[in-house]
Order: C-alpha cells, then sequence, then structure tokens
C-alpha cells in the first residue's frame, strides 16, 4: 500500500481581492523527503506555504497535511509541524534561549535546548533580547524553535537568509540530519545552489501554478554541451554523423569546439572516440550542464519582478 503525501495541495486557489496569487495549484510532498518550492517574487509559493501551515484559508482546493485540513483541524496538526518565518514570529524584547526553552516545553518530547543552543551557535547570546540579536542569529532561534519540538513535517522559510557561510553549512547539516530521522521538510529559498544541494524533489512556481516538479539532477539532466580543443578545420559533418540525433556541433572560433546535446557518458565516448579515430587529441575536453539556476530562469522568465 502506497504510503500517502506529507502534503498534499490539490486545485489550491487563494485570491486578494481581484489579484489571484495561487491558481489551481497542485502538489504532493513524499513523507521523510527534503523538497524545495522555488518562484520568483509573487509567483505563489509563499502563500501555497502559509496555506499549508494553516495560516491562510484556501478559496478553493483542499489542503491536506499529515491528512489533517490546516484550518478545520489546526489543534490537531500544530503540535506536529514546525513553522520558521522570515521574521521570526518572536516577541523583540524575549530573551534568545528563554523564547527557544519557553517554546520545548510546550511540546511533550522536545529536543535538549542547551545541544541544540550550542548546535547553532545561540551560547553567545542566549540573555540577549531578540530585537538586538543579529540578522543572522534571528534566523538561527528561528530555526531552533522551528525544529525544537520534534515535528513531523517542517516549513522552512529562507533558512539560510543572512547568515555566514558556516552558520548556512550547519543549517544545511541538520535540515539533512532532519530528514535522517524520518522529519518531511518543505524548503522555500531563492538560493537555487541550496535547493541543489539538500532537496530530494523541486517544485517551481509560476503565476499561481506548479510548472515543473523532479529531483535536481532531472530537471538539470536536459541539453548541456561538450566542449574541446583541437585542429581547426575538422570535419563537423563527420562528427555529427556519429552522435545522437538533434545534436548540434559548432566552431565558434578556429579550434574550439562545442557540441549542443542531451550529456551523458555515451555522447563523451562518441566524441573521444572519434577523435582518435580522426587521430585528434582532444584538448581543454569539458562538459557544461544546466544548472538549476538556467532551468528556473527558462521557465519564469528573465524579467525582473516585484
Amino acid at each position: 500500500m502506497q504510503t500517502p503525501p506529507a502534503v498534499e495541495v490539490t486545485g489550491l486557489v487563494k485570491r486578494y481581492g481581484a489579484k489571484t496569487a495561487v491558481d489551481g495549484l497542485d502538489l504532493a510532498i513524499a513523507r521523510g523527503s527534503i523538497t524545495a518550492v522555488l518562484g520568483p517574487n509573487g509567483a505563489g509559493k509563499t502563500t501555497t506555504v502559509e496555506t499549508c501551515e494553516g495560516y491562510r484559508r484556501p478559496d478553493a482546493g483542499t489542503v491536506r497535511v499529515l491528512g489533517l485540513d490546516p484550518v478545520a483541524d489546526a489543534a490537531r496538526l500544530r503540535p506536529r509541524i514546525g513553522v520558521m518565518l522570515q521574521n521570526g514570529g518572536v516577541y523583540p524584547g524575549a530573551r534568545a534561549v528563554e523564547m527557544l526553552s519557553h517554546t520545548a516545553r510546550l511540546h511533550a518530547d522536545p529536543l535538549d535546548v542547551p545541544a541544540l543552543v550550542e548546535r547553532l551557535g545561540l551560547d553567545s547570546c542566549g540573555r540577549t533580547p531578540y530585537r538586538r540579536l543579529s540578522g543572522g542569529q534571528q534566523q538561527r532561534l528561528a530555526l531552533a524553535m522551528a525544529v525544537v519540538g520534534r515535528p513531523e513535517v517542517v516549513f522552512l522559510d529562507e533558512p539560510t537568509a543572512g547568515l555566514d557561510p558556516q552558520a548556512r553549512r550547519a543549517t544545511w547539516q541538520l535540515v539533512r540530519e532532519l530528514k535522517r530521522d524520518g522529519v518531511t521538510v518543505v524548503v522555500t529559498t531563492h538560493h537555487m545552489d541550496e535547493a541543489e544541494q539538500l532537496a530530494d524533489e523541486v517544485a517551481i512556481v509560476d503565476r499561481g501554478r506548479v510548472v515543473t516538479t523532479g529531483a535536481p539532477a532531472e530537471l538539470c539532466r536536459a541539453d548541456g554541451s561538450l566542449h574541446f580543443e583541437g585542429p581547426a578545420g575538422l570535419d563537423l559533418a563527420a562528427l555529427r554523423a556519429v552522435l545522437p540525433a538533434g545534436a548540434v556541433v559548432a566552431e565558434p572560433t578556429p579550434g574550439a569546439y562545442r557540441v549542443e546535446a542531451e550529456v551523458d557518458p555515451r555522447l563523451v565516448a562518441s566524441v573521444t572516440a572519434w577523435c582518435a579515430d580522426a587521430g585528434v587529441l582532444p584538448e581543454r575536453l569539458g562538459v557544461q550542464r544546466r544548472s538549476l539556476e538556467d532551468v528556473f530562469l527558462e521557465l519564469t522568465g528573465r524579467e525582473l519582478r516585484s
């Protein structure tokens, strides 16, 4: 029997006055996975996640988290989920560790607070009021508050915004450990490298709908390029004849060659075998594949959005 998704969104519609922020969006997130929800500003990703968290009521469609309605079943669901908000959701005068300890006491089986404080580097600011914490410290405290209750599903909104490289890596490691412990992690981020590093699945949202989903490697596996250098004026027609249908071969500058096709081991083998038969030693042989950012821009456009 197939395990139902941890998060299931079907036909979600959410309007703000005359503006439709989410327009019939469908999304399913597997249990125990890390899913990155990506989208340009105004695409509807934040509204979608806030609806899953129970902060917004759908105008149409259904949302289920752990099989429960986030609004109608809020009292039953909230002890089972963790939410990291960008603004922290913390009273400005609250002291950092006191707030974390208070959050922990709201749960039946919380994580060890001192260990979590040490893990996220909050030791030095434990008695500092929230308003006096740096942006990075506020982010780390918000993350700690989201996970301290051992949630089954945790929603992380831009979890590494404003963090230095060390804190960013520590956050990534914590997210991976959450997954290892069976927690479903939903991340919204503008950092494509973060999504590539962490996510099992990526959902790209644009204009209120999911436009594609898939593992980062699958989304980036489409056409890329192989390039090499050799004697100028090689027989491109002969090279093209040994390559998969649709491959494009060019010599942009004398002696510099570029093969555009789906890049896989067979393509590399075909090119190097042809070079060997032609008595050509390919120099500076390299592969360039689409990044997740390339895929994102191709699907959502390159224009700036407010």
